[in-house]
């Protein structure tokens, strides 16, 4: 007698094996998504708490001031180089996150205005040197996604 798997067995397993890798695909994307936000959440928190370390240093100092700039970039829009570095004399982020064209991270959109990129959307927070807020448009949905 022969101990082997019958046809109907090895479709029954494969069948198996492809709705088990379906649903896996689609919990690493979903998974994938989740990190990118999680990125985006704790850069923009380091961000505001770089600005307003920077506010009390210069309190310190006799100066109440917010910094200027966030970045010694030259170009108003930039998709390499150092972002959120120094406004100049204060440093802001001990590692600066790096422009870069791509999903999960940040360009610079103008003086003062920032991209960061999510699901081929850019997300564009404004730096506002007079009251120190870093923000973006709330009524979209990805940046409640950041922020809130």
């Amino acid at each position: 007698m022969k101990k082997a798997f019958t046809m109907i067995e090895l479709i029954f397993v494969i069948v198996i094996i492809g709705i088990l890798s379906s649903i896996a695909v689609s919990k690493m994307s979903a998974t994938r998504d989740d990190a990118i936000i999680t990125k985006g959440r704790s850069q923009v928190a380091a961000i505001r708490n770089a600005i307003t370390l920077v506010k009390s240093v210069n309190m310190m100092k006799g100066s109440a001031s917010y910094p200027a700039k966030l970045d010694t970039i030259a170009s108003t829009t930039a998709t390499s180089g150092k972002l959120f570095d120094s406004d100049g004399t204060n440093k802001l982020l001990d590692y600066p996150i790096y422009a870069k064209n791509a999903a999960g991270h940040w360009t610079k959109a103008a003086s003062n205005k920032y991209n960061f990129i999510y699901q081929g959307n850019n997300i564009q927070f404004t730096y506002n040197a007079t009251n120190g807020s870093f923000d973006c448009d709330h009524t979209k949905q990805t940046c409640k996604d950041l922020t809130e």
